[in-house]
């Protein structure tokens, strides 16, 4: 009897799997929607699948083109050594990372991707900044980085194949610590554990994100119920038994998974072939980084067949196939609740339980297989009780014009089908409310202040000056700017006491216009000539370096290291006026505290100051879209070693941003599978009512009304499962908030979430109208 068994179910399997291609052409359409919604969701699956090679593989490319400074200290030029610097810069709000390199040798290292070392007024770039700079819209870029284009850099020095970044040769460089001379590239990124916040949003992320996969799964592996049940009927009267057609309606389930996961795989591959040339949220990836783990690509293919045998198997608990016909819940017996509340009332309690993610100490941690599987019977309570809400809602629905009557009697002979269509948008709706409404919670602990006023000034420029005339140029030079609406500028330098020590009778020196030096100190009246004594942070101007350096009447040295290159000849004195005013400092744009001896022009000997620094401060026109681009290019020409920095008013973690743009992009993607299976969800359906259809048509029933019907029929169950999401994903955030030690939830990001659930559903349905046009015509009263 035991061998039996394995036997039975192995010949009805296959009989089931011959009659899902072997039933002419209504078997092959039902079989082809099985598998491309099946498929669908097993190529989301293969790509969550490559995730972890794909960061494998960024971070891999990362590291081989870091250099170790620490372990390149005292490397002496040779054959195989370069010097190398850094000279990022940004490009309409995408970065662009530049590196200059000046070889010692006739055999010098390469970076990785790189062939041929660019010579000097060359540069050899990525494929994405070569396109970039060919095209009319990068020429203020091409004015920036003024080099001839020779080469184009190999996938192994790209993190991905949309990056800007170039390599360039630079005669100019001298050794220093901001040139450092290498030997080899390749270094270890610095990495950090992830706390327990970015822990429970990784881990709830990944259930939100799969759930709906699953439920769809097991949506499309039950195409054609209806039909198939009626075959069953026709089989049992030819003297097969209730087990056998069971068996063998799971054999059909599993014939379409099984071509599913062979499409699935075709589609990803297909996917993959093209992925360098689509970028989601600034993020992309080259084909070779999505290979799919093997252990989870295995579990996939079993799980997927297993998945369609099981649900169709359960599905036909409920339906009665006898040899004269099909019975479906023998009684009509409405859906119970008592099992279904359980599901996400447990599931909360496993949230609860997992401990507390907030600020606590750093050993705090949290229990990951608790965490997703709370929020798995959450999500998984949330669409069990879709269709009892449908069920017992559109019982109590009566009356109406002609085509809500329609929606309405055709929900409350069989909602389940209608439920079973909207289930996955539902539960994407409530899972993203949740994850959004951790984000919004936790997003402030990760977001910290920087003190800049981006209100006084939108970008700053530092670059080595020259004396006033730099200075003079600078202002000129920005002012006359396209988008620069205003611009001032101050030098900084130091100054010490004659006969002190360095490291204690050094003060700053600032040297501006009244207009600049206001940004900086509350100066009161001011003209030039003028020189003040600005009080530090502290407001005690007669204690530290200050108060023994700078004195009205005093004489300073204009060079702050006794020791410096200049004190082989007499340092320059300067007498500090004595009507030097004392007047407190002021926060700059940028969020630093200037103090020390500001003075006018006109009142310091500016040529005589030790290796002065030019800051500018700009203040951009937002009605010039390239505004920032056009003062980046005059900081470029004024002197390729400035430093531009865009100023914020706040700074995010860059764990947090990584985090955070990885779910935008995960959700873009599942967001895009849902409303492709929800479209073949609409089309089965319909396919499965076509001669409903074209039978009603040939009685004389409008066409627009039946259009506006089946528009109801997906309205009702839409409007019931947002109000479900809704419901069940505020308590899902909710005892999210708690776990993470918040108790203020944000509640405007519910109604974004909700809206594009319901405005995804429209777009479906909208486009299902014209097969369901061509569904009514009279040729849908054909049968074979």
């Amino acid at each position: 009897m035991r061998r039996s068994i394995p036997a039975a179910w192995a010949r009805d399997l296959a009989r089931g799997a011959r009659f899902a291609v072997g039933t002419g052409r209504e078997g092959w359409a039902r079989t082809l929607l099985t598998a491309v919604g099946v498929g669908l969701g097993v190529m989301l699956l293969l790509g969550a699948a490559s995730v972890p090679h794909l960061m494998d593989s960024h971070q891999a490319r990362r590291e081989a083109r870091l250099i170790d400074a620490n372990t390149e200290k005292g490397t002496r030029p040779g054959p195989r050594t370069l010097l190398y610097t850094d000279r990022d810069t940004v490009f309409r709000g995408d970065g662009v990372h530049g590196v200059l390199l000046r070889p010692d040798g006739p055999a010098p290292v390469h970076p990785p991707g790189v062939r041929t070392l660019p010579r000097p007024g060359e540069m050899v770039v990525s494929p994405a900044l070569k396109e970039l700079l060919a095209a009319p819209d990068g020429a203020l870029l091409r004015e920036r980085l003024g080099r001839t284009v020779v080469g184009t850099i190999a996938a192994p020095g790209l993190v991905g194949p949309g990056e800007l970044t170039y390599y360039a040769g630079d005669d100019t460089l001298t050794a220093s610590a901001r040139t450092p001379r290498i030997s080899h590239f390749g270094g270890e990124l610095p990495t950090s554990p992830m706390g327990p916040r970015l822990t429970v949003i990784v881990i709830e992320a990944c259930v939100v994100l799969l759930m709906p996969v699953a439920v769809f799964l097991a949506t499309a592996v039950r195409f054609g119920g209806e039909r198939r049940d009626r075959r069953m009927a026709a089989l049992r009267l030819m003297g097969a038994d209730s087990r056998m057609t069971r068996r063998m309606a799971a054999g059909e389930a599993l014939c379409g998974a099984l071509c599913g996961l062979v499409l699935g795989a075709g589609l990803f591959l297909l996917a993959r072939r093209f992925s360098g040339r689509i970028t989601v949220w600034d993020v992309n990836a080259f084909p070779s980084d999505l290979v799919p783990d093997p252990a989870l690509t295995a579990l996939i293919a079993l799980a997927v067949p297993l998945c369609a045998v099981i649900v169709t198997l359960v599905a036909l608990r409920g339906v009665t196939v006898e040899p004269l016909g099909v019975v479906r819940h023998h009684t009509p017996r409405r859906r119970r609740v008592w099992w279904r509340l359980p599901l996400p009332v447990l599931g909360a309690v496993m949230l609860l339980l997992t401990g507390r993610a907030g600020p606590a100490p750093a050993e705090a941690r949290v229990d990951p297989y608790l965490l997703a599987g709370g929020a798995l019977l959450v999500l998984l309570g949330i669409t069990v009780l879709l269709p009892w809400l449908v069920e017992a809602v559109v019982a109590r629905l009566r009356g109406g014009p002609v085509p809500w009557q329609l929606a309405v009697r055709r929900l409350q002979l069989n909602s389940g089908a209608a439920a079973r269509a909207v289930s996955g948008i539902t539960v994407a709706v409530a899972g993203a409310i949740a994850l959004q409404m951790l984000l919004a919670a936790v997003q402030d602990d990760f977001t910290s202040v920087t003190g800049q006023d981006t209100s006084r000034a939108q970008l700053t420029v530092a670059l080595p000056a020259r004396g006033a005339v730099t200075h003079r140029k600078v202002l000129d030079e920005f002012r006359a700017t396209e988008g620069v609406r205003g611009a001032t500028a101050v030098l900084h330098s130091t100054v010490s006491r004659p006969g002190g020590r360095a490291f204690d009778s050094a003060a700053p020196l600032t040297v501006g216009d009244c207009r600049s030096l206001r940004e900086l100190a509350r100066l009161g009246p001011c003209k030039d000539g003028d020189v003040f004594l600005v009080r530090d942070s502290s407001g005690a101007v007669g204690d530290g370096a200050l108060a023994r350096t700078a004195q009205p009447g005093g004489e300073v040295l204009l060079q702050s290291e006794p020791d410096g290159p200049r004190a082989k000849g007499r340092p320059p004195l300067w007498t500090v006026p004595e009507t030097a005013r004392t007047v407190p400092s002021r926060t700059g744009p940028a969020g630093d505290v200037v103090f020390g001896i500001f003075a006018t022009p006109s009142a310091v000997p500016v040529p005589d100051l030790a290796a002065p620094v030019a800051e500018a401060m700009l203040t951009l026109d937002p009605r010039v879209p390239d505004a920032a681009e056009y003062a980046r290019n005059t900081a470029a020409r004024l002197d390729p070693w400035a430093d531009v920095r865009t100023l914020r008013n706040t700074e995010r973690d860059h764990q947090f941003s990584t985090v955070r743009t990885g779910l935008l992009v995960a959700s873009t993607v599942t967001l895009a599978l849902i409303a492709a299976s929800m479209l073949v969800t609409t089309l089965e359906q319909l396919r499965e009512r076509r001669r409903l259809l074209a039978v009603l048509v040939a009685f004389g029933t409008r066409r627009a009304d039946l259009c506006w019907s089946v528009l109801w029929q997906t309205a009702v169950p839409v409007a019931l499962g947002l109000a479900l999401a809704v419901v069940g994903g505020c308590g899902l955030g909710l005892t999210l908030l708690r776990l993470v030690g918040e108790s203020s939830p944000d509640w405007s990001v519910i109604w974004p979430m909700a809206g594009a659930g319901a405005a995804l559903v429209l777009l479906v349905t909208l486009l299902s109208l014209p097969p369901l046009w061509r569904l009514m015509r009279p040729d849908g009263l054909r049968t074979e």
